[in-house]
């Protein structure tokens, strides 16, 4: 099997893999259907009430994160998603039945999103956590960008296909195919044989103690920290799809099979750029940076298009630069993050990337309302050269990056390799974090269908953090220090480097 679909070597992630797929085909279907009701069918094309909408749907990612983190790290996350996805079944068919019998209002579809959105506060974690028991911290990152291969090749067939049925069939129905695709990954979940082993005794303590240890963990991570800001920036101001693309629809005055069109059209470029990170070897902070970077450029240029169909096709683009930064964010928070505490920072994370949609989307939502649609990407735009100015202000100001000439060839130094004629093979650090922060081994630190390395057999060689540690109250407010056996002494100040089916990348 070739190095980018490796994963699928593994049997349960395998099953995994293709049940997600065919329920993320039905989840991109009804987001699609979604929001073209709130905008056509339940309002005279309200903007504002899409990013109401998207609101109250990805708020409760923010709220609940207490609670959401400590449930992937507590309990067997195979059995918290077979609760979850039964619940996003049982709801995806109510509203599909108030939908057919014509008695849907506004708030039915206000009150559909935030009960989704708390459903999926929990299967979010739950689901990105379950990766790794599935494979293995080894091949994690392969996964996840697998994972958004499967979510974007979704992605490319659930809107188009939406917007057909909307013309076809109606709204409602396109709710009920969704809850009926629910039975694949329902399936796939009973037929999965991985049992993630119960936690120690000694992790099981208070909800408030399993809380401060994650946030003490992502306090003494600086290169975590600059990747959440990066993250909220982009999700709260870039990543309200629904709203740009519905409104640019109706300002080319189209319908909706090409409002589907357009989603089907980003998932291009989506799938492209996840492809592509499963094909590298690891997460690298550097990407995360140059995509930020490239979705202001797009977001720009898309803002500017004259057609309909220039504007889709810098959305290949567009979404390429989306995927690519989500996909390695996403490997880069699960392959460098202590396994302890794995679940609380991804729940971090994701509160993060989709707790910022309540606060951008309706202000993106009423600047198309009262500026115009294009100014949803000007937005966009901005938000995303601002992420990119962020990191690269970390990497010449804490990570010393610098530039020299030397004749025609540009040469780089920084703080793990200060000097021009360092020998790059006894550098301790790379570019942007520790090498034992980043876990990088000729021996992996967990096997195939392990939840998690055996105790105290990764500890020395990357780095990791005891959750001890993390749980101890800090006088100095400092955060956790990692004591990897290849840690440099200045790794102190905590510069390491780590890194939504419902739908989710």
């Amino acid at each position: 099997m070739s190095n980018t679909f490796r994963s699928l070597s593994v049997r349960d992630y395998r099953i995994w893999f293709f049940g997600a797929l065919v329920s993320n085909i039905g989840a991109w279907m009804q987001a699609t259907t979604q929001s073209w009701v709130v905008l056509t069918e339940l309002t005279e094309t309200n903007a504002a009430a899409v990013g109401t909408t998207m609101a109250l749907q990805f708020g409760p990612q923010l709220l609940l994160v207490p609670f959401s983190g400590a449930v992937a790290d507590r309990f067997d996350r195979r059995r918290v998603l077979l609760v979850t996805q039964s619940l996003l079944m049982l709801l995806a068919a109510g509203l599909g039945v108030l939908l057919i019998t014509g008695q849907a209002e506004l708030w039915h579809l206000y009150g559909f999103a935030l009960a989704l959105g708390v459903v999926n506060a929990f299967d979010t974690t739950a689901r990105q956590a379950f990766v790794s028991d599935l494979v293995g911290l080894g091949q994690t990152s392969n996964a996840v960008a697998l994972n958004s291969a499967s979510f974007n090749s979704a992605r490319l067939i659930g809107p188009a296909v939406a917007g057909v049925l909307i013309a076809v069939i109606g709204s409602g129905w396109v709710f009920i195919i969704n809850a009926v695709s629910f039975v694949a990954v329902l399936g796939a979940l009973l037929m999965i044989r991985t049992r993630r082993s119960a936690p120690p005794e000694s992790a099981r303590e208070s909800q408030w103690r399993q809380l401060s240890a994650g946030f003490r963990y992502v306090r003494g991570r600086h290169d975590l920290l600059v990747i959440f800001v990066m993250v909220f920036l982009v999700g709260a101001f870039s990543m309200n799809f629904p709203v740009i693309s519905s409104t640019m629809s109706l300002e080319f005055g189209r319908g909706a099979s090409d409002y589907g069109l357009l989603s089907s059209v980003l998932a291009i470029g989506s799938l492209a750029g996840a492809l592509l990170s499963a094909r590298r070897p690891s997460a690298r902070m550097r990407i995360v940076i140059a995509s930020v970077g490239g979705i202001g450029v797009m977001s720009l240029i898309a803002a500017v298009m004259p057609t309909f169909w220039s504007f889709a096709v810098t959305l290949v683009f567009f979404g390429f630069a989306i995927s690519t930064m989500l996909t390695t964010a996403n490997g880069f928070v699960q392959t460098t993050a202590e396994p302890a505490v794995r679940g609380r920072v991804l729940a971090l994370y994701m509160a993060i990337l989709m707790g910022g949609t309540p606060i951008g989307a309706p202000l993106v939502g009423a600047a198309a309302d009262v500026l115009g649609p294009r100014s949803t990407l000007f937005i966009s735009a901005a938000a995303g050269l601002l992420a990119f100015a962020v990191g690269l202000t970390w990497l010449f100001s804490e990570r010393r990056l610098r530039f020299h000439r030397d004749g025609l060839q540009l040469r780089v130094t920084h703080r793990g390799r200060p000097g021009l004629d360092d020998d790059p093979g006894a550098q301790l650090e790379t570019l942007t974090a520790p090498i034992s922060v980043l876990r990088r081994s000729s021996t992996p630190v967990m096997g195939a269908g392990e939840s998690a390395p055996q105790e105290g057999s990764s500890t020395s060689a990357t780095g990791a953090i005891s959750i001890n540690d993390l749980t101890e109250d800090s006088e100095g407010g400092d955060g956790p220090t990692p004591r990897g056996r290849n840690s440099p002494e200045d790794d102190a100040d905590g510069n390491g480097r780590a890194s939504g089916r419902r739908p989710s990348v």
